[in-house]
């Protein structure tokens, strides 16, 4: 079992930055691969980024190619996400998620089991 925790959300301007925590129980994180997700208003949830376990490989969707980075700390069960340039259409509550395998995280978010509860971003003009 994986419980996932998020913080760091709120509100910016455009332009800004923030940073995404997730906080991960369990004592075989790096053994997870590691996504942020995130689900604006009327529209479907979208993969984000992930991170492999191990070897942290990284894989980004291209809407936030070169303005987010994903990160984690395996000694402090934490994934990270570092969000600079945001744009008014980066607004969406962001979620982690964790599996086994790098690419159920990149390509069948449905099949993830552990995810957390959410946290807000919110960009102004």
């Amino acid at each position: 079992q994986v419980q996932l925790v998020e913080s760091g959300g709120g509100l910016v301007q455009a332009g800004g930055s923030l940073r995404l925590s997730c906080a991960a129980s369990g004592r075989t994180f790096s053994s997870y691969a590691m996504g942020w997700f995130r689900q604006a208003p009327g529209k479907e949830r979208e993969f984000v980024a992930a991170i492999n376990g191990n070897s942290g490989s990284t894989y980004y969707a291209d809407s936030v190619k070169g303005r987010f980075t994903i990160a984690r700390d395996n000694a402090k069960n934490t994934v990270y996400l570092q969000m600079n340039s945001l744009k008014l259409e980066d607004t969406a509550v962001y979620y982690c998620a964790a599996d086994r395998f790098f690419s159920t995280v990149i390509y069948s978010s449905r099949e993830l089991n552990y995810w957390g509860q959410g946290t807000q971003v919110t960009v102004s003009s």
